[in-house]
């Protein structure tokens, strides 16, 4: 365990109550302050490492979540208390931080971390210990695994490698001239390969044709080579599925090689991230990409508005991520099932608890979901959105509606199409 820091849920003062945030949906019913020993809540967060830009967001969230349910009289009458380490957004650490966890700390409950690279890890620890597992952002972690008390927080749905893509091929059949070719790109890793593999499933479907596919290694610092090709192809939608460092890699070589597409964007991840967004700044208008919460008025659900409040006063003071609209209310909504799977149940039994996640509807922040028996979404609610009349590299302009407009799902919809990328 070298290197791997615990963290207790004091570390960071919250200043709100929640009575006065009042971000829970649903009424938890209890008021007394809570008594007994805590009920001990387990997991590993990338607050270091590569992950680290989602990781510490989604564990203020959790911090955040922690101390409104002890304000407002703990989880079944006792207080919950959150014992974590730093995975290092290293997969190693992983298994021997959950084996830590429940063999030496002998902790009640477990989560995951944040991302795929990092559940898949823990999966086996988990299972070997029959124990409910509730995961954040996974890409189908539980697919290979089929473990029947596992849940994931993603709006990736049950079948990626259909799906992913579709929002972004719906908001193209809309586009005029309408597209009849494009090219797809991305890194050559789990979440990507899905993604890529749906647009290609997808493009088919629309009778769309593919003049470029190619997927590029991690150590791929130099992107001119891919969007000199994707020129050369002459795509109308271009279609990216890469992570941080890339997304910003290609957008940059796309800038400055001036790469025009009547779409562009898709499955990246990078421009949802907060420093990602003060770099690229005006370089991202027009850009249609893939996200899982937008600040729309069609996703006003109960509380989430006073949720990220709270969570800027603290993420302010903390020096973590100011906007909060990525990891966070996913992450908050992590353990809002947690919970309420736990209070329906009315007791620390694995079983019960696993088997409730497949059984009842939840309400949190981002919505209302059922899980599948994989532990995937029901419904599916991949977002497309479009960055929309970015002016610099000021951070207050995404906390506003209309810079973040929803194309996809149609439920969503909070804009129209603008053509072509760049803007202008």
């Amino acid at each position: 365990m070298t290197g791997v820091t615990r963290r207790a849920i004091g570390t960071m003062a919250v200043a709100a109550t929640a009575a006065a945030a009042g971000f829970t949906p649903g009424a938890r019913g209890q008021t007394a302050a809570p008594s007994g020993n805590p009920i001990r809540i387990g997991y590993s967060m990338a607050m270091t490492g590569g992950l680290a830009g989602n990781g510490r967001p989604a564990q203020l969230a959790h911090q955040i979540w922690a101390q409104s349910v002890n304000e407002t009289g703990g989880l079944l009458g006792r207080p919950v208390q959150l014992v974590y380490y730093d995975d290092q957004s290293s997969a190693s650490q992983v298994p021997a931080i959950y084996t830590k966890l429940l063999e030496v700390d002998k902790v009640d409950l477990v989560v995951s971390s944040y991302a795929t690279a990092n559940i898949a890890p823990a999966m086996p620890v988990i299972m070997q210990r029959e124990m409910a597992f509730v995961t954040l952002l996974g890409s189908a972690t539980n697919e290979a695994f089929q473990y029947d008390r596992c849940v994931n927080i993603s709006p990736t749905g049950g079948d990626m490698q259909e799906d992913f893509a579709k929002g972004f091929f719906a908001i193209a059949a809309k586009a005029e001239p309408k597209p009849q070719t494009i090219a797809i790109a991305g890194l050559d890793s789990d979440f990507p390969q899905r993604a890529m593999e749906s647009a290609r499933r997808q493009a088919k479907k629309s009778g769309i044709r593919i003049v470029y596919d190619r997927a590029y290694p991690p150590s791929t610092v130099d992107f001119s080579p891919i969007i000199r090709s994707i020129q050369s192809a002459r795509a109308d939608l271009v279609f990216f599925a890469s992570y941080p460092p890339d997304s910003s890699g290609l957008l940059r070589a796309a800038t400055e090689l001036k790469l025009r597409a009547t779409l562009l964007g898709g499955g990246m991840i990078g421009p949802q991230v907060t420093g990602i967004k003060a770099q690229l700044g005006p370089v991202l208008n027009n850009l249609v990409c893939w996200d899982v919460y937008a600040p729309e008025p069609t996703m006003d659900f109960p509380g989430v508005k006073a949720f990220l409040r709270r969570y800027r006063e603290v993420a302010e003071r903390e020096k973590v991520d100011p906007l909060g609209l990525y990891a966070p209310p996913l992450a908050y909504a992590q353990m809002q099932v947690l919970e309420q799977a736990v209070r329906r149940v009315g007791k620390l039994d694995q079983a019960a608890i696993g088997a409730d996640f497949h059984a009842n509807e939840f309400q949190t922040i981002i919505g209302n979901t059922r899980f599948d028996k994989l532990g995937e979404w029901t419904e599916e609610r991949n977002l497309y959105v479009q960055y929309q009349g970015i002016q610099g590299n000021d951070l207050e302009q995404f906390k506003r509606a209309g810079t973040q407009v929803i194309l996809h799902p149609e439920r969503y919809r909070s804009g129209t199409l603008r053509t072509p990328y760049p803007a202008g």
